[in-house]
């Protein structure tokens, strides 16, 4: 577990931002941070206040990364690129979560490093990391203003003849009318969202159609819920194109792997973050998965 709790001493009465810049050789605006998220607690009492005093022993839940051998696909000096195996959270979910590519991140290159953008927890590919606050904000910034481009593979349902241009509104919000209790859906009161399809290969046999997706836009779900709404949903997909009780059935974890499978025809999404493309400190970067996504895809679709 990367969480722990270790108990520290403060031998006289001090701000607690401050013990802990010496303690853990941390900013200020760190420390900060960790207190206003309930990681110190004295006698049982979390800590609320981050400009607070302690003194004498107290409790603090740190993160201790965990690593299970993963490496980078791609290392430089302001960042790192990651292949992320399907299954595999990006970031922890709560203090409980076992293992993330958080993890391997912070193990490998200390805890200023991060994840600048995340990718679904079945979605497999590349994710990108800054080794560093600074390169954390360019980075971020750069995602924001579409400066990176990402383009994913994915197998679909039937035939998919032609390239298509889904320019879609996307809205996100716990809908009151649903027993889901997050959607994502077409709707003219979204977001503007728009992803472009490139069908690449049609196998007969299984009748899928492997597509490369680059959405323009970075909405939640936006590929998965633009395919569905053309009606060439992702392969393995449990939410979109699913039963609302399958679905949360699926979220709740109360779904076996088998009905999955039958459900959805695959043990996974089969939705894979192929290339990451971008200009950083006047260079051009051009990352691509070493991953063979397609035999992959027809593993997944193999009945167990």
């Amino acid at each position: 577990m990367p969480f722990v709790t270790k108990q520290l001493h403060a031998p006289e009465r001090q701000k607690a931002f401050r013990f802990l810049m010496q303690e853990l050789g941390i900013t200020q605006s760190e420390a900060q941070r960790l207190i206003a998220k309930g990681r110190l607690s004295q006698e049982g009492v979390v800590m609320s206040n981050n400009a607070g005093y302690i003194e004498g022993s107290f409790d603090f839940i740190c993160f201790e990364p965990l690593t299970l051998g993963l490496e980078p696909t791609f290392v430089e000096k302001e960042f790192a690129v990651y292949d992320k195996p399907s299954g595999l959270l990006v970031h922890p979910q709560n203090r409980h979560t076992p293992y993330s590519l958080n993890d391997e991140i912070k193990h490998r290159f200390g805890h200023e490093a991060n994840i600048t953008h995340r990718i679904d927890q079945e979605t497999s590919g590349l994710v990108l990391a800054a080794r560093n606050k600074i390169s954390e904000r360019v980075l971020k910034m750069m995602f924001e203003e579409r400066q990176i481009t990402k383009r994913y593979l994915a197998m679909v349902k039937g035939h998919l003849k032609e390239p298509l241009d889904i320019q879609e509104p996307l809205l996100r919000r716990e809908d009151p009318s649903s027993i889901i209790r997050m959607i994502v859906r077409v709707h003219p009161e979204g977001k503007a969202s728009r992803t472009f399809i490139t069908p690449l290969q049609y196998f007969p046999e299984t009748d899928t159609t492997l597509v490369e997706a680059s959405p323009f836009t970075g909405r939640q779900h936006q590929i998965r819920v633009h395919l569905f709404h053309v009606e060439h949903p992702i392969i393995g997909d449990p939410i979109y194109g699913q039963d609302e009780n399958d679905a949360v059935r699926f979220l709740d974890r109360e779904m076996s792997l088998e009905e999955r499978f039958n459900n959805t025809c695959a043990s996974r999404l089969l939705l894979h973050a192929h290339s990451l493309e971008f200009i950083y400190n006047d260079t051009p970067y051009h990352v691509i998965s070493k991953e063979d996504f397609i035999t992959q895809c027809f593993e997944a679709m193999k009945a167990k």
